[in-house]
C-alpha cells in the first residue's frame, strides 16, 4: 500500500527536535536527532502499532519479537506488537489477537483510511490519522480517529494519544480481558527478571494489581544496566475512567475498560458496551518512559499535571 504524502502543517525549522518522516507503510519519529519510534500501518499489519519505543537515553523498552528476532526473548503472543490499541471481542470478531498471518474467520483488521496531518516542532510533533475497523468480510464496523503527540524532554519520552471511536454500525465491545490499550515491555523488564509493576495506589506485582482499577500504572525494570520504566496515564475524561488493568509479570501491560467479568471473576458482571451508529467514545492516554522507578520519576505529580489538562 502506498500512502499519499500529507502536508506538513508547520515548515521545518533549521533545527527541529521532533521530526516525523512519512514512508510507504510507516511514519518514523525522531526526537532530538535520534530515533524514537515508528508507526506501522502497511499491508503487513493487522492493526497499527508503534515499534520500538526508546528511552531518552536511547535504550529500547519494548519487546522486539515478533518484528525482530533476538536471542533471549520469548516468542509467545505474536500479536503483542510494541504499543497498540485493539480489542478481542468486537461484534464477536477478534482484533486483539489479529496478525498479518491470521486472516479471515474470527479475526478483524484495523486499516489506515488516511493520514491527515504530520507536524514537526521544537518541543513536540504530532500526527493525525483515521483507521477503519473491518469485519472479516471487509464491512466497516467503526472508524477510529487518532491523534498522537510526541514530546521532546531531556529525561523523558512522552506520547499523548487521543483516540475517538465513531460507530458506523451498532458495535458491541464484549466483556473480555483481551484488550485494549497495550504495550509489551522489554524482556529484561519483566517480573521474572526483577521488574516491578506498581499501581497508583501503591500495590505492586501481578498478583496484587491484575484486574484492579487504578488511575495509572507503571512497569519498570533493568534495560542494559539502567533502571527504566513505562507509565500509562489514562486521562480522567476517558471513557469509563478509571480503567481495569490487564497486566502480566511476563511483560504485557494493558488498560482495558471492558473486561469487568474477567477481572472481578464475577459471572454476573458485564463490562460490555455498545457503540451506536454516529456515537463517539473517546480514550485519552499519556505514555511516559522515564529513568528510575515510579517514586524517583515522581509519577504521581506527573499524572496530576496531566489530569488537569
Amino acid at each position: 500500500m502506498r500512502v499519499a504524502p500529507v502536508l506538513l502543517v508547520a515548515a521545518l525549522p533549521a533545527v527541529c527536535e521532533v521530526v516525523l518522516r512519512q514512508g510507504d507503510a510507516s511514519v518514523r519519529i525522531d526526537i532530538d536527532g535520534r530515533p524514537f519510534t515508528e508507526l506501522f500501518f502497511g499491508p503487513g499489519t493487522a492493526k497499527p502499532y508503534l515499534h520500538p519505543l526508546r528511552s531518552a537515553s536511547g535504550k529500547v523498552v519494548t519487546r522486539l519479537y515478533p518484528m525482530e528476532r533476538v536471542e533471549g526473548e520469548r516468542h509467545d503472543h505474536p500479536h503483542h506488537q510494541g504499543l497498540w490499541f485493539a480489542h478481542g471481542d468486537v461484534n464477536g470478531f477478534d482484533f486483539w489477537s489479529a496478525t498479518a498471518e491470521r486472516k479471515g474467520g474470527k479475526f478483524g483488521r484495523i486499516v489506515l483510511k488516511r493520514l491527515i496531518t504530520l507536524e514537526n516542532g521544537t518541543r513536540k510533533g504530532s500526527l493525525a490519522a483515521e483507521f477503519d475497523w473491518l469485519a472479516p468480510d471487509g464491512a466497516v464496523l467503526l472508524t477510529e480517529r487518532r491523534t498522537m503527540v510526541f514530546h521532546s524532554d531531556p529525561a523523558l519520552r512522552i506520547i499523548d494519544l487521543d483516540i475517538q471511536l465513531v460507530g458506523v454500525q451498532a458495535v458491541r465491545f464484549g466483556d473480555t480481558k483481551e484488550g485494549t490499550f497495550a504495550i509489551r515491555v522489554a524482556e529484561s523488564m519483566n517480573e521474572a527478571r526483577g521488574g516491578r509493576l506498581v499501581s497508583a495506589d501503591g500495590r505492586s506485582g501481578e498478583e496484587q494489581v491484575w484486574g484492579t482499577r487504578a488511575p495509572w500504572m507503571d512497569y519498570c525494570g533493568q534495560v542494559e544496566g539502567e533502571t527504566l520504566g513505562i507509565a500509562i496515564f489514562p486521562h480522567p475524561s476517558s471513557f469509563r475512567h478509571p480503567t481495569y488493568w490487564h497486566v502480566r509479570g511476563y511483560g504485557l501491560f494493558a488498560a482495558n475498560v471492558f473486561g469487568r467479568r474477567d477481572f472481578t471473576r464475577d459471572s454476573d458482571a458485564d463490562g460490555s458496551a455498545t457503540l451506536e451508529p454516529g456515537a463517539v467514545w473517546r480514550f485519552r492516554y499519556r505514555v511516559v518512559i522515564h529513568p528510575g522507578d515510579a517514586h524517583a520519576a515522581r509519577l504521581a505529580d506527573l499524572y496530576a499535571r496531566y489530569a488537569r489538562e
